[in-house]
């Protein structure tokens, strides 16, 4: 397990009393002292841009560069005076350590703690994360947010719109052709347990059929089975059915073991694909995370 960010501070520092390091040699060194295996080593931050040991080195040169305890020379990472000192003086370091100097409070957003300062909370995503994932946790919260205000937005809405919303959702995600009427809602009148038709070809040769049920109680065993004698009364084997709510364990063993091809979709999936493909929602504010271009830096 790779221990959180804010102990990688005092080894960081530490490892630089004796020696300079370029960045991969520090990986190296962190990986060595906290006894990291391969799958540690793998283990990738949420986003997936980079691993979670190498991100913490980033954001820990950042933190001690910005409290003047480390700078880096000809691409190596160098103790300061003011590191050295902190080394002679304390067997540790954390966050509250570095914001005690005036240019990372600064850095930071955050005055001098004083000495009774008992909003301990207020650091601990600080002390657990790197920025890096406090905003991937920031918007994670944000969308979970929005999953429950889309579905409760769906659930006010008519049993007819939102047959409408999932063969839109379909058509979004790819599912349909380019021409004009690739995909329709069945009419009320005899839709034999069919909401939409998906055609996957001009002449119709390929169909996906949908079921949509904007329910709150669980969806159980033999709503699926109705939907499967459905299909077979089409000659058809696919389908999608999509609810509001949820399925039942044995919902979803039952389509594993049939002959039809029935993807099964949630009340919660349903709302992150709207969120993936925009429909229902729209774009607030886009924040864009920049870094440095090393190549262009070289000569």
């Amino acid at each position: 397990m790779v221990p959180s960010f804010e102990k990688f501070l005092y080894p960081f520092l530490l490892t630089l009393k004796t020696k300079d390091v370029n960045k991969k040699q520090m990986v190296e060194e962190m990986r060595r002292i906290f006894n990291l295996s391969d799958e540690d080593m793998s283990i990738r931050t949420k986003n997936g841009t980079t691993t979670q040991v190498v991100d913490r080195v980033g954001w820990t040169l950042q933190y001690l560069r910005r409290a003047m305890f480390v700078e880096i020379n000809d691409g190596k990472y160098h103790i300061t005076k003011r590191g050295s000192d902190h080394l002679n003086t304390h067997d540790n370091l954390v966050i509250s350590d570095l914001l005690e100097y005036k240019e990372f409070a600064e850095y930071a957003n955050h005055k001098k703690p004083k000495q009774n300062n008992t909003h301990k909370d207020d650091v601990t995503i600080t002390q657990e994360q790197t920025p890096t994932e406090q905003l991937e946790q920031a918007f994670d919260s944000i969308e979970k947010d929005l999953i429950e205000d889309i579905l409760e937005k769906i659930k006010h809405q008519s049993p007819v719109f939102f047959e409408h919303l999932v063969v839109d959702l379909l058509v979004k995600m790819g599912y349909g052709g380019s021409f004009e009427n690739s995909a329709q809602v069945t009419k009320h009148t005899n839709d034999s347990g069919i909401d939409g038709v998906i055609y996957e070809d001009k002449l119709g040769l390929d169909k996906i059929y949908v079921q949509a049920k904007r329910w709150e109680n669980q969806v159980s065993r033999p709503k699926i089975q109705e939907f499967a004698g459905a299909l077979v009364g089409q000659n058809a084997n696919k389908g999608v059915f999509i609810t509001t709510s949820t399925y039942s364990k044995e919902a979803r063993q039952y389509v594993q073991g049939i002959q039809q091809k029935i993807v099964l979709i949630d009340g919660r999936e349903l709302a992150s694909y709207m969120i993936e493909y925009n429909v229902g929602v729209s774009t607030k504010k886009v924040y864009e995370i920049k870094k440095i271009d090393n190549d262009y830096f070289e000569e």
